[in-house]
Protein backbone atom coordinates (compact mmCIF):
# COMPACT_ATOMS: atom_id res chain seq x y z
CA UNK A 1 0.00 0.00 0.00
CA UNK A 2 1.35 3.42 -0.94
CA UNK A 3 1.80 6.39 1.37
CA UNK A 4 -1.01 8.25 -0.44
CA UNK A 5 -3.42 5.40 0.22
CA UNK A 6 -2.57 5.43 3.93
CA UNK A 7 -2.78 9.20 4.49
CA UNK A 8 -5.76 10.07 2.33
CA UNK A 9 -9.26 8.86 3.24
CA UNK A 10 -10.42 9.16 -0.36
CA UNK A 11 -7.40 7.91 -2.30
CA UNK A 12 -5.36 10.00 -4.70
CA UNK A 13 -7.60 9.88 -7.77
CA UNK A 14 -8.95 7.53 -10.38
CA UNK A 15 -7.09 4.25 -10.64
CA UNK A 16 -6.31 3.98 -6.94
CA UNK A 17 -7.76 1.19 -4.85
CA UNK A 18 -11.08 2.38 -3.44
CA UNK A 19 -11.06 2.72 0.35
CA UNK A 20 -13.69 0.91 2.36
CA UNK A 21 -14.89 3.94 4.31
CA UNK A 22 -16.71 7.08 3.24
CA UNK A 23 -15.17 10.49 3.89
CA UNK A 24 -16.37 12.00 7.18
CA UNK A 25 -16.13 15.51 8.57
CA UNK A 26 -13.22 14.60 10.85
CA UNK A 27 -11.21 13.52 7.80
CA UNK A 28 -11.49 17.07 6.47
CA UNK A 29 -10.23 18.51 9.75
CA UNK A 30 -7.31 16.06 9.67
CA UNK A 31 -6.40 17.14 6.14
CA UNK A 32 -6.30 20.76 7.30
CA UNK A 33 -4.02 19.77 10.17
CA UNK A 34 -1.71 18.02 7.70
CA UNK A 35 -1.74 21.00 5.34
CA UNK A 36 -3.32 18.86 2.60
CA UNK A 37 -5.62 20.87 0.30
CA UNK A 38 -8.74 19.11 -0.94
CA UNK A 39 -11.13 19.67 -3.87
CA UNK A 40 -14.92 20.02 -3.81
CA UNK A 41 -17.37 20.11 -6.72
CA UNK A 42 -21.08 20.47 -7.17
CA UNK A 43 -23.08 17.50 -8.46
CA UNK A 44 -26.75 17.17 -9.28
CA UNK A 45 -27.16 13.74 -10.91
CA UNK A 46 -25.93 10.17 -10.71
CA UNK A 47 -23.47 10.22 -13.62
CA UNK A 48 -21.47 13.26 -12.55
CA UNK A 49 -21.56 12.02 -8.95
CA UNK A 50 -20.13 8.64 -9.96
CA UNK A 51 -17.38 10.23 -12.04
CA UNK A 52 -16.36 12.77 -9.41
CA UNK A 53 -16.44 10.10 -6.71
CA UNK A 54 -14.12 7.92 -8.80
CA UNK A 55 -11.84 10.91 -9.41
CA UNK A 56 -11.28 11.23 -5.67
CA UNK A 57 -13.30 14.37 -4.97
CA UNK A 58 -13.90 14.02 -1.21
CA UNK A 59 -16.86 16.41 -0.94
CA UNK A 60 -19.76 16.87 -3.35
CA UNK A 61 -22.19 19.75 -2.91
CA UNK A 62 -25.74 19.50 -4.20
CA UNK A 63 -26.01 23.26 -4.29
CA UNK A 64 -28.89 25.64 -4.64
CA UNK A 65 -26.91 26.51 -7.77
CA UNK A 66 -29.06 23.76 -9.31
CA UNK A 67 -31.54 26.60 -9.68
CA UNK A 68 -29.54 28.19 -12.50
CA UNK A 69 -27.59 25.10 -13.62
CA UNK A 70 -30.38 22.51 -13.78
CA UNK A 71 -33.76 24.24 -13.60
CA UNK A 72 -33.05 27.19 -15.88
CA UNK A 73 -33.55 30.09 -13.46
CA UNK A 74 -31.40 33.20 -13.61
CA UNK A 75 -30.43 33.04 -9.92
CA UNK A 76 -30.33 30.56 -7.06
CA UNK A 77 -33.31 32.10 -5.30
CA UNK A 78 -36.30 30.27 -6.89
CA UNK A 79 -35.22 26.66 -6.27
CA UNK A 80 -37.16 24.79 -3.57
CA UNK A 81 -36.53 22.03 -1.09
CA UNK A 82 -38.89 19.77 -3.06
CA UNK A 83 -36.77 20.28 -6.17
CA UNK A 84 -33.43 19.70 -4.41
CA UNK A 85 -34.27 16.62 -2.33
CA UNK A 86 -34.43 14.21 -5.32
CA UNK A 87 -31.11 15.55 -6.63
CA UNK A 88 -29.45 15.01 -3.26
CA UNK A 89 -30.80 11.48 -3.08
CA UNK A 90 -29.50 10.67 -6.59
CA UNK A 91 -26.01 11.96 -5.78
CA UNK A 92 -25.80 10.14 -2.45
CA UNK A 93 -26.97 6.84 -3.94
CA UNK A 94 -24.36 7.13 -6.70
CA UNK A 95 -21.26 7.64 -4.54
CA UNK A 96 -19.18 5.34 -2.37
CA UNK A 97 -16.59 7.68 -0.88
CA UNK A 98 -17.61 11.32 -1.26
CA UNK A 99 -19.26 13.19 1.59
CA UNK A 100 -22.47 14.65 0.14
CA UNK A 101 -23.55 18.09 1.37
CA UNK A 102 -27.07 19.40 0.71
CA UNK A 103 -27.62 23.14 0.32
CA UNK A 104 -30.51 24.72 2.23
CA UNK A 105 -32.24 26.93 -0.35
CA UNK A 106 -33.50 30.45 0.17
CA UNK A 107 -36.58 30.60 2.36
CA UNK A 108 -36.06 27.18 3.93
CA UNK A 109 -34.19 28.26 7.08
CA UNK A 110 -34.34 32.04 7.43
CA UNK A 111 -37.76 32.19 9.14
CA UNK A 112 -36.71 30.54 12.40
CA UNK A 113 -34.29 28.17 14.07
CA UNK A 114 -37.05 25.57 14.13
CA UNK A 115 -37.57 25.88 10.39
CA UNK A 116 -33.83 25.46 9.81
CA UNK A 117 -33.70 22.26 11.86
CA UNK A 118 -36.80 20.86 10.15
CA UNK A 119 -35.36 21.52 6.69
CA UNK A 120 -32.02 19.99 7.60
CA UNK A 121 -33.74 16.90 9.00
CA UNK A 122 -35.69 16.52 5.78
CA UNK A 123 -32.53 16.60 3.66
CA UNK A 124 -30.96 13.96 5.90
CA UNK A 125 -34.02 11.66 5.91
CA UNK A 126 -35.43 12.09 2.40
CA UNK A 127 -32.28 13.16 0.57
CA UNK A 128 -29.96 10.82 2.49
CA UNK A 129 -27.39 13.65 2.72
CA UNK A 130 -24.38 13.44 5.01
CA UNK A 131 -24.36 17.15 5.91
CA UNK A 132 -26.08 20.42 5.06
CA UNK A 133 -24.87 23.88 4.10
CA UNK A 134 -26.43 27.25 4.81
CA UNK A 135 -25.49 30.80 3.92
CA UNK A 136 -24.95 33.49 6.51
CA UNK A 137 -22.60 34.43 9.30
CA UNK A 138 -23.05 35.47 12.93
CA UNK A 139 -26.79 36.08 12.60
CA UNK A 140 -27.31 32.40 11.73
CA UNK A 141 -25.08 31.05 14.48
CA UNK A 142 -28.15 29.95 16.52
CA UNK A 143 -29.44 28.04 13.47
CA UNK A 144 -26.09 26.28 13.03
CA UNK A 145 -25.93 25.48 16.74
CA UNK A 146 -29.41 23.97 16.74
CA UNK A 147 -28.86 21.89 13.61
CA UNK A 148 -25.58 20.47 14.92
CA UNK A 149 -27.24 19.78 18.27
CA UNK A 150 -29.71 17.65 16.31
CA UNK A 151 -26.78 15.55 15.10
CA UNK A 152 -26.48 17.07 11.62
CA UNK A 153 -23.10 18.39 10.39
CA UNK A 154 -23.25 21.94 9.04
CA UNK A 155 -21.03 23.64 6.48
CA UNK A 156 -21.31 27.42 6.74
CA UNK A 157 -21.03 29.91 3.86
CA UNK A 158 -19.91 33.52 4.32
CA UNK A 159 -18.47 36.38 2.28
CA UNK A 160 -20.54 36.84 -0.84
CA UNK A 161 -23.71 34.84 -0.28
CA UNK A 162 -25.76 34.50 -3.50
CA UNK A 163 -29.06 34.23 -1.62
CA UNK A 164 -28.40 37.76 -0.30
CA UNK A 165 -27.29 39.27 -3.60
CA UNK A 166 -29.97 41.98 -3.52
CA UNK A 167 -28.97 43.11 -0.05
CA UNK A 168 -25.27 43.00 -0.92
CA UNK A 169 -25.77 45.10 -4.05
CA UNK A 170 -25.03 42.38 -6.57
CA UNK A 171 -21.95 40.26 -7.13
CA UNK A 172 -19.40 42.22 -5.10
CA UNK A 173 -16.14 41.04 -3.56
CA UNK A 174 -16.35 40.92 0.24
CA UNK A 175 -13.66 41.52 2.86
CA UNK A 176 -12.44 44.87 1.61
CA UNK A 177 -12.07 47.84 3.93
CA UNK A 178 -15.75 48.52 4.42
CA UNK A 179 -16.59 45.04 5.77
CA UNK A 180 -13.22 43.45 6.55
CA UNK A 181 -14.03 42.96 10.24
CA UNK A 182 -17.54 41.67 9.54
CA UNK A 183 -16.23 38.76 7.48
CA UNK A 184 -13.71 37.86 10.18
CA UNK A 185 -16.37 37.97 12.89
CA UNK A 186 -18.72 35.83 10.79
CA UNK A 187 -16.01 33.19 10.36
CA UNK A 188 -15.34 32.97 14.09
CA UNK A 189 -19.07 32.92 14.88
CA UNK A 190 -19.90 29.98 12.61
CA UNK A 191 -16.93 28.02 13.94
CA UNK A 192 -18.02 28.67 17.53
CA UNK A 193 -21.56 27.60 16.63
CA UNK A 194 -20.28 24.19 15.52
CA UNK A 195 -19.83 24.35 11.74
CA UNK A 196 -17.38 21.70 10.50
CA UNK A 197 -16.21 23.88 7.58
CA UNK A 198 -16.91 27.28 6.05
CA UNK A 199 -17.14 28.36 2.42
CA UNK A 200 -15.51 31.72 1.67
CA UNK A 201 -16.98 33.10 -1.57
CA UNK A 202 -15.56 36.12 -3.40
CA UNK A 203 -13.51 37.18 -0.39
CA UNK A 204 -10.21 39.02 -0.82
CA UNK A 205 -7.24 36.66 -0.79
CA UNK A 206 -5.71 38.44 2.20
CA UNK A 207 -8.81 38.05 4.36
CA UNK A 208 -9.28 34.43 3.27
CA UNK A 209 -5.67 33.67 4.23
CA UNK A 210 -6.14 35.25 7.65
CA UNK A 211 -9.40 33.37 8.29
CA UNK A 212 -7.78 30.08 7.23
CA UNK A 213 -4.94 30.72 9.67
CA UNK A 214 -7.24 31.70 12.55
CA UNK A 215 -9.80 28.90 12.26
CA UNK A 216 -9.36 25.28 13.28
CA UNK A 217 -12.11 24.18 10.86
CA UNK A 218 -11.36 23.94 7.12
CA UNK A 219 -12.04 26.87 4.81
CA UNK A 220 -13.37 26.23 1.31
CA UNK A 221 -12.56 28.94 -1.20
CA UNK A 222 -14.44 30.01 -4.30
CA UNK A 223 -12.96 33.19 -5.66
CA UNK A 224 -11.02 33.54 -2.39
CA UNK A 225 -7.43 33.03 -3.51
CA UNK A 226 -4.99 30.12 -3.13
CA UNK A 227 -4.57 29.96 0.64
CA UNK A 228 -7.81 28.30 1.76
CA UNK A 229 -7.84 24.67 2.86
CA UNK A 230 -10.03 23.57 -0.04
CA UNK A 231 -11.39 24.85 -3.36
CA UNK A 232 -14.89 24.44 -4.78
CA UNK A 233 -16.32 25.11 -8.22
CA UNK A 234 -19.64 24.56 -9.95
CA UNK A 235 -18.94 21.62 -12.20
CA UNK A 236 -20.63 23.10 -15.28
CA UNK A 237 -18.32 26.10 -15.00
CA UNK A 238 -15.06 24.17 -14.62
CA UNK A 239 -16.02 21.70 -17.37
CA UNK A 240 -16.95 24.45 -19.83
CA UNK A 241 -20.55 23.34 -20.17
CA UNK A 242 -21.82 26.86 -19.53
CA UNK A 243 -21.34 28.85 -22.72
CA UNK A 244 -20.11 32.41 -22.69
CA UNK A 245 -17.77 34.16 -20.32
CA UNK A 246 -17.76 32.79 -16.78
CA UNK A 247 -16.67 34.28 -13.45
CA UNK A 248 -13.08 35.47 -13.17
CA UNK A 249 -12.26 32.89 -10.49
CA UNK A 250 -13.22 29.90 -12.68
CA UNK A 251 -10.67 27.86 -14.59
CA UNK A 252 -12.06 25.76 -17.43
CA UNK A 253 -10.58 22.28 -17.43
CA UNK A 254 -12.56 21.09 -20.46
CA UNK A 255 -14.88 22.43 -23.16
CA UNK A 256 -17.86 20.12 -22.90
CA UNK A 257 -20.15 22.58 -24.64
CA UNK A 258 -18.21 22.29 -27.89
CA UNK A 259 -17.80 18.52 -27.55
CA UNK A 260 -21.53 18.02 -27.03
CA UNK A 261 -22.43 20.44 -29.80
CA UNK A 262 -20.16 18.57 -32.21
CA UNK A 263 -21.56 15.17 -31.21
CA UNK A 264 -25.19 16.31 -31.46
CA UNK A 265 -24.54 17.92 -34.85
CA UNK A 266 -22.87 14.76 -36.17
CA UNK A 267 -25.77 12.62 -34.93
CA UNK A 268 -28.31 14.93 -36.56
CA UNK A 269 -26.42 14.90 -39.87
CA UNK A 270 -26.14 11.10 -39.89
CA UNK A 271 -29.84 10.67 -39.22
CA UNK A 272 -30.75 13.11 -42.01
CA UNK A 273 -28.29 11.37 -44.34
CA UNK A 274 -29.61 7.90 -43.40
CA UNK A 275 -26.18 6.86 -42.14
CA UNK A 276 -27.49 6.03 -38.68
CA UNK A 277 -28.55 3.47 -37.64
CA UNK A 278 -26.23 1.27 -39.64
CA UNK A 279 -26.16 -2.53 -39.95
CA UNK A 280 -24.18 -2.85 -36.73
CA UNK A 281 -26.96 -1.08 -34.81
CA UNK A 282 -29.83 -3.09 -36.30
CA UNK A 283 -31.50 -6.31 -35.06
CA UNK A 284 -32.68 -9.01 -37.51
Amino acid sequence: MTTAEVSSPYGSGAGQKAPAKRVRVHHLREMKERGEPWPMLTAYDMYTAEIFDEAGIPVLLVGDSASNNVYGHETSLPVTVDELVPLVRAVTRSTRRSLVVADLPFGSYQVSVEQAVATAVRFMKEGQAHAVKLEGGAYFAPHIRAITAAGIPVMAHIGFTPQSEHQLGGYRVQGRHENHDVVLQDALAVQEAGAFAVVLEMVTAEVAKQITHDLVIPTVGIGAGPDTDAQVLVWQDMMGLRRGKGPRFVKRYANLAEIMLGAATEFANEVRGQQFPGPEHTFH
